[in-house]
């Protein structure tokens, strides 16, 4: 789960944001495509070719070129070539998806996939709510292409289904599998004997003496500050249970201001106050944050599993970096300290326009067979959504240890949705609060009245789709 997982506030990346705009007027519809349209692009559906790809149908596939690199999706293409030989792939890589797609979806021709990811990453409601999307059901009742006696559907990691879903409707396919939580350096914390605290107070003491030592106990993005706000809802959660979540998603008065929020505000506050953020971080992005990481200079980050890979050219032989749940508050948290946030990332969609939406289909459903999923964990080291699929790989350190946290989390891994659902209030709305509360301008009473404050501004505007979250 790399790239991102993600980050995008420019003016193109509002392109589509708005249903009002109308923007996809040219290209809205409650289908898989205009028929006349699509007419030469279906084939005739059988056991060995379930959804119906025409043979020689071209395919155009759109990779958001970020962390993962693009090396992935041509080995993906490759897979789809040996079956059907006779289909021309024409590949494009770019880490403006936004500003090169936006105008082939409003005139009507967008690719037939598209891994709408990166800074630029086209808004979801936007394209949900115009019916931009070709729903993806019929993928999921699909045979596995090579996991004997199982639909697609079955052979995914539970939650995958659900945060692609909107009112019902499978519509991206999110293809990693990510843990999000807290990130040390496990060759550091053995050179000075120190330990990873399980509960806050333990926390704290450990960054006390961190900083006592000369470094940094954490730092952070300050170009995308939403970072530091994925442990602060974590420790919200896992002190006041998923409904915490499930209020924030369904954007219910005063989510922000529960309890549970205000205990966790109160409590990453303090790591302001004691000045344990590494100087200037508020002016770095995610990649020089985190290089600053992994020279040593600060002994925190918060990220998503992607981060080995991103950071693979600069770490250090033998860093070893390991990733943490967030610490527990104290004995009355809800969840275990093992609890940790995991969730499907890294969205792909087919397009409802696209000329070949039969190819598109089966072009995710090579991505999710057995042999897509584990080449992929190979080439980029990042889980994927396909169940079992990192069995037999060799895992770098860092991964190994995102398999072993969420195991220990079993059951008791939680996840919000309320990115997906509004885009701009995690991106914008909240990106912008952390911003001022982790620069040390704001408290966290402030900080939760602005996250509310944006909130309720997406619950009033009438222009965002409304999705509502069951428990």
């Amino acid at each position: 789960m790399n790239r991102r997982e993600i980050l995008r506030r420019t003016a193109a990346a509002g392109l589509l944001a708005t249903p009002a705009a109308g923007l996809l007027a040219g290209c809205a519809t409650s289908g898989g495509g205009d028929d006349k349209k699509d007419a030469g692009y279906k084939g005739t559906k059988s056991e060995q070719n379930p959804l119906g790809v025409k043979e020689d149908a071209p395919l155009d596939v759109v990779i958001f070129n970020g962390g993962f690199g693009e090396e992935y999706a041509k080995s993906h293409e490759a897979m789809y070539k040996e079956k059907y030989p006779k289909a021309e792939i024409k590949h494009a890589a770019t880490q403006e998806i936004g500003k090169t797609l936006q105008p082939r979806f409003v005139d009507g021709s967008p690719p037939d996939v598209v891994n709408n990811s990166g800074k630029d990453q086209i808004d979801p409601n936007g394209l949900v709510s115009q019916n931009a999307l070709a729903d993806l059901n019929e993928l999921l009742d699909a045979p596995s292409l090579d996991i004997p006696g199982k639909k697609v559907r079955d052979t995914l990691l539970p939650g995958t289904v659900e945060v692609g879903s909107y009112d019902g409707k499978f519509l991206v396919l999110n293809y990693t599998y990510a843990a999000y939580g807290i990130w040390y350096s496990t060759k550091l914390f053995t050179d000075r004997g120190w330990q990873y605290g399980k509960t806050w107070d333990e926390h704290i003491a450990l960054c006390k003496q961190i900083k006592a030592a000369g470094i940094a106990p954490w730092t952070y993005p300050g170009a995308h500050p939403r970072y530091m706000s994925w442990p602060v809802i974590s420790t919200a959660i896992k002190f006041g249970g998923p409904s915490v979540a499930l209020a924030i998603d369904n954007l219910e008065p005063n989510a922000w201001k529960s309890d549970a929020m205000k205990a966790a505000a109160d409590a990453w506050h303090q790591i302001v106050k004691d000045k344990y953020i590494l100087a200037g971080s508020a002016g770095l992005d995610h990649i020089q944050s985190q290089t600053a990481w992994s020279q040593g200079k600060a002994a925190f980050v918060s990220c998503g599993s992607w981060l080995e890979n991103e950071q693979a050219k600069v770490t250090p032989a033998g860093f070893n970096m390991t990733v943490v749940p967030t610490p527990s508050l104290g004995a009355g948290d809800k969840l275990p300290f093992e609890a940790i946030r995991g969730t499907a990332a890294e969205p792909f969609i087919v397009p409802a326009k696209a000329k070949n939406v039969a190819g598109g289909l089966e072009y995710l459903r090579t991505m999710l067979s057995m042999k897509g999923a584990q080449d992929f964990t190979k080439k980029v080291s990042s889980l994927t959504v396909v169940a079992g699929s990192s069995q037999g790989v060799e895992l770098p350190f860092g991964l190994s240890s995102v398999v072993k946290a969420m195991e220990a989390s079993g059951s008791n891994g939680f996840n919000w949705v309320y990115n997906s659902y509004y885009r701009k209030l995690e991106r914008e709305l909240v990106d912008a609060a952390c911003g001022e509360f982790f620069a040390g301008r704001i408290g966290p009473d402030e900080f939760l009245d602005q996250c509310q404050k944006g909130a309720d501004s997406i619950a009033q505007d009438s222009s965002f789709k409304k999705y509502k979250r069951a428990a």
